[in-house]
């Protein structure tokens, strides 16, 4: 097969480059470290400002009476009538206050969720729930409200640590479905004018309890 010169040329030049190996220009940039800066402060704090910066409505509870104090508090003010719950041990400390209105049938009729989650995301104020929780797939969407109960042992920074945390808890039994939920449902695709509430909650709500 007959090669032209300038094809000759230009093949030359390829194995020239290819015998002297050239080093690369930002040796740091290869995925040996994170593009995000450290930690600066407490990741409770983190996520706290990640959180309320999208809507979020954030609660910390010092421990386990504090946390009945404030959620006992907040379901009288709200004054929600059908309050869906299947993690029992969730709310033991204010079950018997509210029991005529606690659910766990009629997901669709409810005034408002309330779940637990595998991980909080501080770098992104994002809450993991999984298909392997109690409240299954479609508790945390379908409700117009929902109240997720967490605890500080949950904390992760970032989303690939919340993964690796995933996959040592469960190994090779990973659930069918793990989710990231950062803060209310809200679309701009209509118009491009912001909508709280279309594909999922209106308002969530966090308390982390210290544990």
């Amino acid at each position: 097969m007959n090669v032209s010169p300038s094809k000759e040329n230009i093949l030359k030049k390829i194995r020239k480059a290819l015998s002297h190996s050239t080093p690369l220009p930002f040796p740091q940039s290869e995925g040996n470290q994170t593009v995000f800066n450290p930690l600066d402060q407490e990741i409770e704090v983190e996520f706290a400002e990640h959180f309320t910066s999208l809507q979020g409505k954030f609660i910390y509870c010092i421990n386990q009476q504090e946390f009945a104090f404030q959620l006992s508090s907040l379901l009288k003010k709200q004054n929600w009538q059908k309050i869906f719950c299947v993690e029992d041990k969730l709310i033991a400390s204010v079950a018997n206050q509210f029991s005529e209105k606690l659910i766990k049938e009629d997901l669709a009729g409810c005034d408002v969720s309330i779940t637990g989650c595998e991980y909080l995301v501080a770098r992104t104020g994002s809450i993991v729930m999984s298909a392997a929780q109690e409240s299954g797939r479609t508790t945390s969407v379908y409700a117009p409200i929902h109240v997720c109960i967490a605890f500080t042992n949950q904390l992760v920074y970032d989303i690939k640590d919340a993964l690796a945390a995933t996959k040592n808890k469960y190994g090779d039994k990973l659930p069918s479905m793990i989710t990231f939920a950062t803060g209310p449902s809200r679309t701009a695709d209509i118009e491009k004018t912001l909508v709280v509430g279309v594909h999922g909650p209106k308002e969530v709500y966090l308390f982390l309890v210290e544990s």
